[in-house]
């Protein structure tokens, strides 16, 4: 599975071979075998990431990246490649996100919905990724929030 690319800083494209049916459930039935954060760091890594990578099961990765006005751009990544804009790229660095729980028994998260919060000129503000086991609610702002959610 592929997922629109979008270099312009606006939602990504429909993705090719799934058809994206609303804003945010093309992602529905994905497994999510690995989450990632993307840290600048050029003094050591604190704090919150500035993106966060989704690798899906087949080796595609979704990345859901802060925006100058505090929402989130959704495109495909290129896991385990860095964004073309990490530069320069000896500062930036993929991280565990230790606040996540280890993956599930069966290896993945299966995302059997989604949902997207969204403002008044409709840019994403909250991208709610949900799985059988609980949901992965991200944030945008001046750095991205991930947080997981059991139910």
């Amino acid at each position: 599975m592929t997922v629109g690319r979008d270099t312009s800083g606006g939602e990504a494209t429909r993705p090719a071979g799934r058809r994206r049916r609303s804003r945010a459930d093309w992602l529905t039935g994905a497994r999510i075998s690995a989450v990632h954060g993307l840290f600048y760091r050029p003094e050591g890594r604190a704090g919150e990431p500035e993106a966060v990578e989704f690798v899906l099961d087949g080796g595609a990765s979704v990345l859901l990246t802060c925006a100058s006005d505090g929402t989130l751009g959704i495109t495909s990544g290129a896991w385990p490649a860095l964004p073309d804009w990490c530069v320069p790229a000896g500062q930036w660095e993929f991280g565990p996100l230790p606040q996540l729980p280890p993956l599930p028994y069966t290896g993945a998260w299966t995302i059997v919905g989604t949902h997207e919060r969204r403002g008044a000129h409709e840019k994403v503000h909250e991208a709610v990724l949900r799985c059988e086991e609980g949901d992965f609610v991200v944030t945008g702002g001046d750095t991205v929030t991930i947080r997981f959610l059991t139910r």
